[in-house]
């Protein structure tokens, strides 16, 4: 390692994929380069697999399913997810440095990508270990007399997960360690920006638990073709898919010849409808940081920010003074809560974006562009842009960048109008003074989410997901567990009655 390389920080990651239990490079040993995006350098390979490697995978996690007791042996399951618990916790750091190389996520940011979904490892297991697979239904009468019902949760099978490049391994635990604790096997095949926070996760399950051979695989390539294998491959019985609303149509049609079960969170363009009596001086400073901190690349950010006319001026001039004042920069700096965007193509479709805006008639607060003293690396101003017209192209399509577009209304009524006219139900905000008066506007919001006040929606305990274009089912709490199982309903003799 270069002396450069440990001010920075910059550590590559595992080049290798797992398939049937081997951790393995592609057979013509071909590899593709992963960027460091603060930098612009490349920071090192990864293999660039092939859709036979991605058949190889999907057929070990079928002999997996069907050949081995993973899915019914519940204790197993139970001390091999623990042990990956305690794997990630030995690993943390070096996962860290490899999400920050492959994101450009500033370290002071990390713990929701880093300890967050470490912790989620042991919730799953615990969850798992106390979930009730044969449930009672009680007794119902039927014309051959009484019958008494129980409900068997078995799970689903092969489980294809296809994980985005924004927060890379927060979405690879999310979406494949429940999966992994209900029975299922699964392959991974993570996001082509950011393949190292899933090789190096089939690197730990590899060499750090007893998670037998099959039952997890990580195809990493460069290659969309490969995902799309796993979508449309029969063996396979669900896609999970955490990315764009576009792939995730692609997903539906692969998996209809099937009739594949598909769990998908896919776009966002969520409102923050700030009302007349909210406490500006909370609500706005926050909802100018949200946009920055990850560098406006979350599904979930209010990115239009509704604001009574009444008040309209004054909350502007609050929302630009802390985006003028919000620290970009280098990402290994904890002074910075901003850093680059993922790649070039990112940046220039979040500046188009702007200046789509500004052609549209929307009227530039602050930002707009790339900060003067980031020469390298892919960074984008904070960006302020206010009078946008609600049907606008940067109203309506979801940025991924450091943007909030503000649009005055005049009453609830029509703030609830303006935030629904989206394709979109992924999330939202309400902020407001009288909170009946903020939950009678949250429950008129046609979105999955909404967080008043501050007091987020987002909790491993609490169900997550989207309406409209903005996904299919749910992740986290009880509903999310069951998501990878089927329900199976046993009508059986009422051995009590005989």
């Amino acid at each position: 390692m270069t002396s450069v390389q440990d001010e920075t920080g910059v550590l590559a990651g595992d080049e290798r994929m797992l398939i049937d239990g081997e951790l393995q490079h592609t057979s013509s040993g071909a590899t593709f380069d992963v960027i460091h995006p603060a930098s612009e350098e490349v920071a090192g390979q990864a293999t660039d697999g092939t859709v036979a490697d991605m058949e190889r995978a999907i057929g070990a996690a079928r002999r997996a399913f069907d050949e081995t007791d993973w899915s019914r042996d519940l204790d197993f399951r139970y001390h091999c997810l623990t042990q990956l618990h305690e794997a990630f916790e030995r690993n943390k750091e070096h996962l860290r440095r490899v999400l920050i190389t492959e994101v450009g996520c500033p370290v002071k940011v990390t713990g929701s990508q880093i300890e967050s979904p470490i912790e989620e490892v042991r919730h799953w297991a615990e969850h798992g270990k106390n979930f009730e697979y044969l449930a009672d239904n009680g007794v119902h009468d039927t014309p051959m007399g009484p019958a008494r019902r129980k409900i068997h949760y078995e799970p689903v099978g092969v489980v294809g997960a296809i994980t985005p490049w924004n927060v890379p391994f927060y979405l690879n635990v999310a979406e494949t360690v429940p999966a992994l604790m209900a029975g299922n096997t699964v392959v991974l095949k993570p996001a082509q920006l950011t393949p190292w926070s899933g090789s190096e996760y089939g690197r730990i399950v590899a060499e750090e638990t007893d998670i037998p051979a099959g039952v997890f695989n990580v195809v990493v390539s460069n290659a969309n073709e490969v995902g799309a294998a796993l979508s449309g491959d029969p063996r396979v019985d669900m896609i999970t898919f955490t990315g764009s609303t576009a792939t995730g149509r692609a997903i539906l049609a692969a998996g209809a010849p099937t009739v594949k079960k598909t769990l998908l969170e896919l776009g966002g363009k969520s409102a923050h409808i700030v009302l007349d009596d909210a406490d500006f001086t909370m609500a706005l400073p926050m909802a100018a940081l949200m946009a920055c901190v990850m560098s406006g690349q979350s599904c979930i950010l209010p990115s239009r920010i509704l604001l009574p006319r009444s008040r309209y001026d004054e909350g502007i001039e609050i929302m630009k003074n802390m985006m003028e004042n919000f620290p970009v920069g280098d990402p290994w700096d904890p002074n910075n809560m901003q850093g680059p965007q993922i790649s070039q193509g990112q940046r220039e479709k979040v500046l188009g974006l702007i200046k789509s805006g500004i052609d549209s008639g929307a009227r530039l607060v602050t930002g707009g562009g790339i900060p003067e003293h980031l020469p390298k690396g892919y960074y984008v101003q904070p960006t302020l842009l206010a009078d946008v017209d609600p049907n606008s192209q940067v109203a309506q399509e979801e940025i991924f960048g450091p943007v909030l577009s503000v649009i005055p209304y005049d009453t609830d009524d029509e703030a609830i109008a303006i935030a629904n006219n989206s394709i979109y139900g992924l999330s939202g905000e309400v902020s407001g003074g009288d909170v009946d008066r903020a939950l009678e506007v949250a429950k008129r919001m046609r979105t999955g989410n909404v967080t008043i006040n501050g007091k987020s929606h987002f909790g491993i305990g609490s169900p997550f997901g989207g309406t409209k274009q903005s996904g299919l089912g749910y992740r986290n709490g009880e509903e999310g567990y069951k998501e990878y199982l089927e329900a199976k309903t046993i009508g059986m003799p009422d051995t009590a009655a005989l």
